[in-house]
């Protein structure tokens, strides 16, 4: 690394976050971050200029979740840091490591409510709920010292976002010294007691069952021998699907929404659960009935004992703590029966589905097909995405995102920009529904000066539908659920995207296909109501 003790904090700050692997950065420049400009300018980390410090967030995150890196973002005090926040929060809802770094108020009036430009009189407080921790840099070497945490939380800890302020005067000071990257600690390793603990209870059971989220994402190999070993079938959350492959025959996908699923695990009489909260937001139940003693594995001990108390709880890193499982379990007689009863269970789902349901799968079946089997997904809240957590199928984890933690309108386009530069060399394809789209559309413009080639399948169904239907189901006359919408091809192809109308399951294989081969993003407009879903 070079020297940084000529330059100032800004610029030093830039250098540091190359030091720790930092490749790309989300953001809007304002006057307040000009001397982060000026440490970009004589560095190899690629700016991307979202058109809204919430899309640049967004974009943040979906690079994180999708490559396991931190993303960054970087933005202004006051709206910059506001703006942004709500992909904070659903970053820290699904933990995933995001980096924000902004400027702040001249320190000198820090708390004071002098009412200076772009000024939050505590910035930090309010990025601290929805944070691992959020600090201001009051001195130079405060700015080491919070990125050295920050990477350590990154690396070994559950990987919540972290929000990192810099007033613009600190900002202008020298650096004074060669600011270094630290040695990152790894994730905790499971006691040997702990985890014989487990083993005796997983040879005793009778019918296990493992239930997995997106901190077992490392540990898929050894998740697939325990459950092939045991018999046991594998549930996955919304961040724990691919994990073990949906087509394994032994997955239930991240069928946990489902009652068909939810009532099968009932009988479960030892549930391994690894990197997940078993969360309301995966099953929309607000407590399952899990009857089984519970196995917790988890970097977090505050997940230990919560709504799911723990026979054994184990805290540690999922694939250390899973391959040492593997080693200790010894020869075990696999329950047989259950791979019947998952085929049975997949096949109630399929039979069970709501006439809308039907139109969304068979939507989601012609996109699986049209899509390379290694495509990444990231989804909006819509209906479409729902149902594609348990009927679009994919066999590797990482491949299907939506923000179910924190469950917010607007991220998927900008999370698909942020995959795409983490994973150049992947497919990565976005479904969004017309009512969260319009949330973050500006991002379009983003897309196509990047030249990315993103599938942007847009489900449109007129309105908020699920929650028009939730008022249906309890008698409340719709209300501000239904708008005007633009016409979304001439809007796409004014942001300088491709786009088109699908009116047959074979304009949409097309469409995807020709897509995945342009040279810019293709608004692929599938309207629910159209006679091809009928």
């Amino acid at each position: 690394m070079n020297e940084t003790h000529d330059l100032n904090v800004g610029q030093a700050t830039i250098r540091l976050l190359e030091a720790y692997g930092v490749d790309t950065l989300f953001g809007i420049p304002g006057v307040h971050t000009l001397e982060f400009c000026r440490g970009l300018n004589g560095s190899q980390i690629h700016h991307v200029q979202a058109r809204n410090e919430q899309g640049a967030g967004f974009m943040a995150d979906g690079y994180a979740r999708t490559s396991g890196r931190p993303g960054v973002a970087l933005v202004i005090s006051g709206p910059g840091v506001t703006n942004a926040l709500t992909a904070i929060g659903q970053a820290y809802a699904d933990s995933v490591p995001v980096l924000l770094v902004s400027a702040d108020a001249p320190s000198h009036t820090l708390g004071k409510g002098w009412g200076v430009l772009h000024e939050v009189p505590e910035l930090t407080a309010t990025t601290a709920p929805l944070t691992a921790f959020s600090a201001t840099a009051l001195e130079p070497e405060d700015v080491p010292q919070l990125l050295a945490r920050a990477f350590s939380i990154f690396a070994s800890e559950r990987p919540r976002p972290v929000h990192i302020a810099i007033p613009i005067d600190v900002l202008a000071m020298p650096a004074g010294s060669d600011w270094q990257p630290v040695e990152l600690p790894e994730r905790p390793a499971p006691t040997v007691k702990k985890v014989e603990r487990a083993c005796e209870l997983l040879r005793s059971a009778r019918r296990p069952m493992i239930c997995v989220g997106g901190g077992a994402a490392l540990a898929a190999d050894a998740i697939r021998e325990l459950a092939e070993r045991l018999g046991a079938a594998v549930i996955g959350s919304t961040n724990g699907k691919g994990i073990l492959g949906d087509t394994h025959p032994l997955s239930l996908s991240a069928g946990t929404v489902r009652g068909e699923v939810q009532r099968y695990l009932k009988q479960a009489d030892v549930v391994l659960a690894v990197g997940t909260e078993l969360s309301e937001v995966d099953s929309f139940v607000e407590t399952l009935e899990i009857n089984g003693k519970i196995i917790r594995v988890d970097i977090d001990p505050r997940k230990m004992n919560d709504l799911y108390p723990s026979e054994v709880a184990i805290i540690g890193g999922a694939r250390t703590t899973c391959e040492a499982i593997v080693r200790t379990l010894g020869e075990v007689e696999p329950r047989r029966e259950t791979a019947t009863e998952v085929a049975e269970i997949r096949g109630a789902i399929r039979h069970n589905l709501s006439e809308a349901e039907r139109r969304h799968v068979k939507t989601l079946d012609v996109l699986r097909a049209a899509l390379p089997p290694e495509t990444v997904v990231l989804g909006d809240i819509c209906q479409l995405v729902y149902s594609a957590t348990f009927a679009f199928d994919v066999d590797q984890p990482r491949l299907f995102h939506y923000p179910a933690g924190y469950c917010t309108l607007g991220p998927g386009l900008p999370n698909a920009i942020g995959a795409k530069l983490a994973l150049p060399e992947v497919p990565v394809a976005t479904f969004v529904g017309d009512g969260g789209f319009m949330f973050t559309v500006q991002e379009l413009v983003t897309a196509a000066e990047l030249a990315l080639p993103i599938p942007i399948v847009l489900w449109n169904n007129d309105g908020l539908r699920q929650i028009e239907d939730g008022m249906v189901e309890i008698g409340i006359e719709p209300v501000g659920v239904r708008g005007e919408n633009p016409d979304f091809i001439a809007l796409a192809r004014a942001c300088n995207c491709l786009a088109r109308k699908i009116d047959s399951a074979a304009g949409l294989t097309l469409a995807v296909q020709d897509a995945l081969a342009a040279d810019r993003p293709t608004l692929i407009l599938v309207n629910e109501f159209d006679a091809w879903l009928r």
